[in-house]
C-alpha cells in the first residue's frame, strides 16, 4: 500500500497517511475551495471596477471584511491541496508534482493579494468625503482592477497545474479515463480564457466553466474513492527484471 510521508511529526514518529486518505481530503479541499471563494466573493461584492460605490462599502464593512477571511480560506485550501497531493504526484512524475505545487502556491497567492487590494476599499471609504472624494473614488477603482489582475494571473496559474495534474492521472491511470482527458481539455480551455481575459476580452469565466465541472467532478470522486493504492509505473516497469536478475546471481553467471 502507498503510504504517503507529511512534512509533520506527531510525539516524535512521523505521520502517514494512505493514498486513499489523502485523495478524500483533497477531495473535500476542492469542493471546500469553491464554497468559501464563492461566498466570500459574494459578501465582498469583488465586482468590476466600474461598480465601486464607497459609500456603500462604508456601510457594508462588516460584511466585506468576512468576505474577505472567507477568500483568504480558499487561499489556504489550495495551497493545501498543492502539499497533499505532492506526494502522491511525485511517485509518479517529480517534475510535474513540483510544477503542481508552484501552480497551487502561485494561485493562492495570487487570489490572496486580491483580496487585500479588495480591503483597500475599506479605508479608502472612510476617508471618502469632501474634495479628495474623486481622488479617492479613482484609488479604489484601481484598487478593483488590481483585484481583477490579480484573480486572473492566479487562474492562469490554475490552468497550467491543472494541465500537469491531469497529465500524471491521465497517464498513470490515477482516474478514469475519460474525467482525465476532459480535465486535459478544460485546463486547456480554462488557461486560454485565463490569458485572453488578462489582455482584456470578457471571455475569462465562460471558459472557466470546464475546468470547473472537472474539478468539482474530481473533487466529488476522490471523497468517495481517494486515490487508488497501489505501485508507481516506475516500480512496475522493474519488478519483471527482478527474478531474473536473482535467479542470475544466485544460479552462477547466465550462458
Amino acid at each position: 500500500m502507498i503510504e504517503a510521508e507529511l512534512l509533520t511529526k506527531h510525539y516524535g514518529k512521523t505521520v502517514t497517511m494512505s493514498a486513499r486518505t489523502i485523495g478524500r481530503i483533497v477531495g473535500a479541499l476542492f469542493l471546500l475551495a469553491y464554497v468559501v471563494y464563492l461566498a466570500g466573493g459574494a459578501l465582498a461584492d469583488a465586482g468590476p471596477a466600474s461598480t465601486v460605490v464607497l459609500s456603500h462599502v462604508a456601510s457594508h464593512q462588516t460584511q466585506i471584511s468576512a468576505g474577505a477571511l472567507l477568500m483568504l480560506a480558499n487561499s489556504a485550501a489550495v495551497v493545501g491541496i498543492g502539499v497533499l497531493i505532492f506526494p502522491i504526484l511525485r511517485r509518479h512524475h517529480q517534475l510535474s508534482a513540483y510544477g503542481y505545487l508552484a501552480a497551487q502556491v502561485v494561485q493562492g497567492v495570487m487570489l490572496a493579494m486580491g483580496v487585500v487590494f479588495l480591503l483597500l476599499r475599506i479605508p479608502l471609504a472612510q476617508a471618502h468625503s469632501g474634495s479628495n472624494a474623486v481622488v479617492l473614488g479613482a484609488v479604489a477603482q484601481a484598487a478593483q482592477e488590481a483585484n481583477h489582475y490579480s484573480f486572473w494571473i492566479g487562474m492562469a496559474a490554475v490552468g497550467i497545474g491543472g494541465l500537469l495534474l491531469c497529465r500524471v492521472l491521465l497517464r498513470e491511470r490515477l482516474a478514469p479515463t475519460i474525467l482525465a482527458a476532459c480535465g486535459l481539455a478544460g485546463y486547456a480551455i480554462f488557461l486560454a480564457g485565463a490569458m485572453l481575459q488578462i489582455l482584456g476580452h470578457n471571455v475569462g469565466v465562460a471558459l472557466s466553466i470546464p475546468g470547473g465541472i472537472f474539478e468539482i467532478t474530481f473533487g466529488a470522486l476522490l471523497i468517495a474513492k481517494g486515490f487508488p493504492e497501489g505501485q508507481t509505473r516506475d516500480n512496475e516497469a522493474l519488478t519483471p527484471s527482478l527474478p531474473a536478475a536473482l535467479t542470475a546471481t544466485s544460479g552462477g553467471p547466465a550462458t
